[in-house]
């Protein structure tokens, strides 16, 4: 089948290029010049472990292409997914359409034949309703359908999550278009992977709902563990106790700084904005979002703990500043809320992180940048873990305290044990909803 996909962002890149694996005719299409030529040049501008040899693979079996030209992209193909920003609207937490609207008005001036549009972006429930009413204004003799085909990629691992999904939900208004739906996927169904055909309100809806659920479950646990620090039980320990529960499952029951990414902050907002113009409030997504908030700005207490009650004039090292591993995302992070604060108090903050310089510069101004951890911490007052990448997780940590001019460490992952902290020789140690040791 001819796909054109709209947008060439972590959603918009990823899906087109898995679906030039599945055998599809794919042309990706941006505004931007700049990241089209990029892309032509075999340059992934995004970081995405096995998403380069994948995109160079298709591009060479001529399955894969990229262009500035909307229209000679859409026309003839048999679906257009529209896989466009929706960030939060400045001022009342909508998700954004802008983009959305304009790519479908484009899409319905270059469609020939019948098609589906297809959005695949994140949109509030109804959006799929107006992108048929733009369509159908701006060409009113368009045979057209649209789908909802909402995405749940978790970035570090979207290849595998595209190729081997835990569902995939198709929300259609006719069998017409989800006939074309069934095509597209035909190799995830040949392979037995749900494949859910609903309502378009019931696929916008089960995206929002994924989400929020899921960034309950980290804060929730957030809060479990500010409870075990006062009350000396160990987070790890009932984590681990509760995701035997299979009715509750282990993922996202890791205490840490909060989330962040591109998704869990932007959707949580979204839905709680809808329940309060619904009159349907969603009085635990809202206070998901606050106590998210607290979390990221409790984990400023802990370094400025570990230093003694003060920040100023102290070198902190912190390894990690995207919002996860295997990402250079940095989209609400909680290096954003953490770091700025310290520099702000007068520290003078070394940063440590595989992929996260490129947007880093730009978003922590103040910080000095290290390629490597054991140089970053020579003559360092505190050391922060922030993100959880492997390169961190298997440290000297004998080596790091002696290099240290006061050894001392804020574990915001739990990565290490206290026992391991002070075998090496650390003289401070705090984690997350366990006991510590020194101030």
């Amino acid at each position: 089948m001819k796909i054109a996909m709209i947008g060439t962002g972590y959603v918009g890149l990823v899906s087109g290029v898995c679906f030039s694996d599945f055998g599809h005719d794919v042309v990706c299409v941006d505004k931007d010049p700049r990241k089209i030529e990029q892309l032509k040049q075999g340059i992934v501008p995004i970081y995405e472990p096995g998403l380069e040899d994948l995109m160079a693979k298709n591009v060479s079996a001529g399955r894969l292409s990229f262009t500035g030209e909307l229209a000679s992209a859409v026309d003839g193909a048999d679906a257009v997914f529209i896989a466009v920003g929706t960030p939060t609207r400045r001022g009342d937490g909508h998700a954004d359409l802008t983009y959305v609207m304009a790519a479908a008005e484009e899409i319905a001036n270059a469609m020939t034949g019948y098609t589906v549009v297809v959005t695949k972006s994140t949109v509030p429930v109804g959006t799929n309703r107006q992108v048929k009413q733009v369509v159908a204004k701006a060409n009113p003799s368009a045979d057209f359908d649209v789908a909802s085909n909402p995405e749940f990629l978790r970035e570090g691992a979207a290849i595998d999550d595209f190729m081997r999904p835990d569902r995939v939900v198709v929300g259609v208004q006719n069998e017409r278009a989800a006939d074309v739906m069934k095509d597209i996927y035909r190799p995830l169904s040949l392979r037995e992977f749900p494949i859910m055909s609903t309502d378009l309100e019931s696929a916008e809806m089960i995206k929002y709902a994924a989400n929020a659920f899921l960034a309950t479950k980290i804060t929730f646990i957030n809060e479990i563990a500010a409870l075990c620090e006062r009350t000396g039980a160990d987070v790890k320990m009932v984590s681990k106790g509760m995701g035997l529960d299979n009715r509750i499952g282990s993922k996202f029951l890791h205490a840490g700084p909060g989330y962040g990414g591109s998704c869990f902050p932007k959707d949580t907002r979204a839905l709680a904005r809808m329940g309060q113009d619904h009159s349907v409030p969603m009085q635990l997504t809202e206070t998901v979002i606050k106590v998210n908030d607290e979390v990221k700005r409790r984990m400023i207490d802990k370094v400025v703990d570990i230093c003694d009650g003060s920040v100023n004039g102290k070198t902190i090292v912190v390894l990690g500043v995207t919002f996860k591993p295997n990402t250079d995302d940095m989209r609400d992070a909680p290096s954003l809320t953490i770091v700025p604060s310290l520099v702000g108090n007068g520290a003078k903050v070394r940063v440590v992180d595989p992929q996260g310089k490129r947007e880093g510069e730009t978003l922590l101004p103040g910080v000095s940048w290290f390629d490597d951890a054991y140089k970053a911490v020579q003559n360092a007052d505190a050391l922060v873990i922030l993100t959880e990448w492997n390169e961190f997780r298997a440290l000297d940590l004998e080596r790091m305290a002696k290099r240290m001019a006061s050894p001392t460490m804020a574990d915001l992952r739990n990565i290490y044990s206290p026992k391991d902290a002070k075998r090496a020789g650390f003289s401070s140690y705090v984690s997350i909803g366990r006991d510590g040791f020194g101030t």
